[in-house]
């Protein structure tokens, strides 16, 4: 099984830098690890005068960009309605770890990421029971919840990883089954 673990914000809270610095850890360590990125605007991976761009402008619902380096796999929704963060998952290749930054409101296990600017905003650990660890730029004191500065990446990683009961990077369990 796969380890689910989100990372969640408000905007400007360091959530992709801490998707970032826990993806290298994670691989560092062995780990096979892949991320899924939520988007709440409008967003484009291609740019316009390329051939992938045209096709998709000529009315193409799927266009598969393939080299020898990488390959993507855009989708055009049209009138069909955003996938299920579960429908993202079931699509993606194998990993030992996935990554989620955003989907605040799903109910898979995750880190709140808090920085001093966004302080004006309400913690969301108060109403996410989901919500197992804080990462602050600050103290946060008489927290119910382990509070790690977001600079401690390998413990916030080592948390994660005794979380959800795994020793090493074999044998992990998805994160909702423990919690």
């Amino acid at each position: 099984m796969t380890i689910i673990i989100g990372v969640t914000g408000w905007k400007n809270s360091g959530k992709t830098t801490m998707v970032a610095n826990l993806v290298g850890e994670f691989v560092d360590r062995g780990f096979r690890v892949a991320t899924i990125k939520h988007a709440h605007h409008h967003f484009d991976i291609d740019h316009e005068g390329t051939d992938s761009w045209k096709h998709r402008e000529a009315g193409a619902h799927e266009v598969a960009l393939v080299s020898g380096e990488r390959w993507a796999l855009m989708h055009e929704l049209d009138a069909e309605s955003e996938p299920s963060l579960d429908d993202v998952i079931a699509r993606m290749s194998p990993a030992d770890i996935i990554v989620i930054e955003g989907y605040k409101r799903e109910p898979h296990l995750k880190i709140e990421t808090r920085r001093k600017e966004t302080l004006k905003d309400d913690p969301l650990s108060e109403t996410d029971s989901n919500i197992i660890a804080i990462a602050s730029d600050y103290d946060i004191p008489d927290s119910d919840i382990p509070v790690f500065s977001q600079d401690m990446i390998s413990d916030i990683a080592d948390f994660i990883l005794e979380r959800v009961a795994i020793k090493s990077g074999k044998g992990a369990r998805n994160a909702a089954e423990t919690a």
